[in-house]
């Protein structure tokens, strides 16, 4: 069943069109992230989602409905925000019942929802806390509590990691992965974030100046991007980029990754050691070839290059991509 269709959406703000002709249909049970960079229009689209900005054009359905004219608080939506949006004077408790009192339902309803969800956000011993009592991590769980406990068509995150430092956006990222493989709703993810987008979606939306750059599974996007600036977004360290010339080819401009490049005896391109950033697992070794470019190689593991090294990069030629001059994928 389809939980989500949009088409095509266009919004503007006076002169301004923030969202172009967008059309995208969501499955029953799908994660879907919308990613881009600021002012890409992607929390303007869930906002129009939501019902909290009308579409200038387009059709929103939401379970087969059409819910342009449907009030925000009658989408069967619940939305999950950036700044956590709690009731300080109401315990942990009282913020997750709000909106089931709100909505009419029975005592021992409400009592059951909290707990199952308290159970799967791991919640229990916060219950009788108030927002002030607890780490930022711990109100954002309530945040996604107060969602769950309302059972609804659509769940919409909104950047909600963004106020986390990035030990606690890691786990509860997968907290937040967790709870969508138990409940198997239907989940819209906003993010500028690309390590959040690969590692939760199912599918991503990439988005640039209000409309859909390209739509599909996170390694589909990665392996098989369209054009430069999807290629260039996700991916970190993210991908290089240089005039096509430089690798003897027959393009604008080509681009290799920074995993597909390697420091060997003998190869294509001879370079200098600029910054290497040691990483543990990783390391990240910068060179400036002698066409003047810098290049950043992933090396797998601990090596011992030192800035001023002169090296030899190598890679496959089934590794680089070409672009034309305006951006389009050629190989």
């Amino acid at each position: 069943m389809t939980a989500l269709n949009l088409s095509n959406i266009c919004k503007s703000f006076g002169k301004v069109e923030v969202l172009r002709d967008i059309s995208l249909t969501v499955e029953e049970g799908e994660f879907v992230v919308f990613v881009g960079p600021s002012g890409c229009g992607k929390s303007t689209l869930l906002r129009v989602i939501a019902g909290l900005e009308d579409a200038t054009a387009g059709t929103v359905e939401i379970a087969g409905e059409r819910v342009n004219d449907v009030p925000p608080a009658k989408r069967g939506i619940a939305m999950v925000f950036q700044t956590y949006a709690l009731y300080p004077h109401l315990t942990v408790r009282g913020n997750m019942a709000l909106g089931l009192k709100q909505e009419g339902q029975a005592k021992d309803v409400i009592e059951a929802r909290i707990a199952e969800a308290a159970r799967m956000l791991h919640l229990e011993p916060y219950l009788e806390r108030r927002p002030a009592e607890l780490s930022g991590g711990q109100r954002q769980r309530v945040a996604i509590g107060r969602a769950v406990v309302r059972e609804p068509e659509l769940f919409l995150f909104d950047e909600p990691l963004s106020n986390l430092d990035a030990a606690l956006r890691m786990n509860t990222r997968i907290e937040i992965a967790d709870l969508h493989r138990k409940l198997g709703a239907t989940m819209i993810y906003v993010t500028h974030d690309q390590i959040e987008a690969m590692t939760l979606a199912d599918r991503i939306v990439v988005l640039r100046n209000g409309i859909v750059e390209q739509v599909g599974s996170p390694m589909e996007l990665y392996n098989d991007p369209v054009n430069r600036f999807v290629a260039g977004f996700l991916g970190a360290p993210s991908m290089n980029f240089l005039p096509g010339h430089v690798l003897g080819k027959a393009a604008e401009e080509a681009g290799i990754r920074p995993e597909n490049l390697r420091i060997e005896e003998s190869g294509q391109l001879a370079a200098e050691v600029t910054h290497v950033e040691h990483l543990g697992g990783d390391t990240n070794v910068l060179v400036r070839i002698e066409s003047g470019e810098i290049l950043t190689l992933r090396l797998f593991g601990q090596h011992a290059h030192a800035v001023g090294d002169s090296v030899q990069v190598g890679f496959d030629e089934r590794d680089v991509y070409l672009f034309d001059k305006d951006g389009a994928r050629l190989r």
